[in-house]
């Protein structure tokens, strides 16, 4: 039987692991403020079973910090948010699926070429960076709201022949692990280098009393969803979307 509270459980973990720069309580919605850095770290998120959102004052906040207004819509809610969001102009984009796995199912052996770290170091985020593509603004960015998680957690790097070729972290709350930036070079897929780093971060969670693995992943990424799949992670929790005030309107 599923636990009636994993999914905001989960959904509260992945928060965690994936901070953003600034943050407003609102109503029910966590409002989080980036710099733009992903649509995650840059909308409005529902902490409960909410039944409506208040998007002027939504709007005003996103607009005072030169940023779109962006709501993550998780099929948790009340369907009645979505159709308001879409009678207002929001366009919806950004399908996506939370996964879940009991960590007594999901795959976790120690590899020793994958490095773990208690804290990532320059070199693990200039690794991130050329793996990502960011910008120098970009990868400025991504390593503040890194730099914010507060829970425990453990940053992995795979190389081979002294070139990072895979690189992730884990966060642990609440007895679940959150996988966070799992890449590999794009050069070099298909040779189980992201199996190998999930592997390992599940193995340091299980170690640390970890019951549950979570992630979310684009809906339609079938590779990455082929990779959680087959390590264990099985079960879809919920999806979310985001509804996107119109590019037309200016900030």
């Amino acid at each position: 039987m599923t636990d009636p509270g994993l999914e905001w459980r989960v959904e509260e973990t992945c928060l965690n692991a994936w901070p953003a720069l600034r943050e407003v309580l609102l109503d029910g919605w966590l409002l989080r403020f980036s710099e733009g850095l992903t649509r995650r770290a840059n909308s409005a998120n529902p902490l409960r079973p909410v039944s409506r959102a208040d998007l002027q004052t939504c709007k005003a906040l996103y607009r005072r910090l030169e940023l779109p207004t962006i709501f993550r819509v998780l099929s948790l809610i009340d369907p009645s948010v979505d159709e308001r969001l879409a009678e207002a102009g929001y366009t919806r984009e950004g399908e996506s699926c939370v996964l879940y796995g009991p960590i007594k199912d999901v795959k976790a052996d120690r590899d020793p070429d994958v490095q773990l770290l208690d804290h990532p170091t320059p070199e693990w985020f200039t690794a991130m960076a050329m793996l990502q593509s960011h910008s120098n603004e970009q990868a400025a960015t991504y390593r503040r709201i890194v730099g914010q998680v507060a829970i425990p957690a453990s940053f992995a790097a795979l190389s081979d022949g002294g070139d990072p070729v895979g690189l992730a972290y884990g966060a642990l709350h609440g007895g679940l692990l959150c996988y966070e930036s799992v890449i590999t070079d794009s050069r070099r897929r298909r040779r189980g280098y992201g199996r190998r780093i999930v592997a390992t971060l599940a193995a340091w969670a299980k170690d640390r009393g970890a019951v549950g693995v979570c992630l979310e992943v684009e809906a339609h990424n079938a590779p990455a969803r082929a990779l959680y799949n087959g390590v264990g992670i099985k079960s879809e929790l919920y999806r979310y979307h985001y509804r996107r005030e119109r590019a037309s309107t200016p900030l």
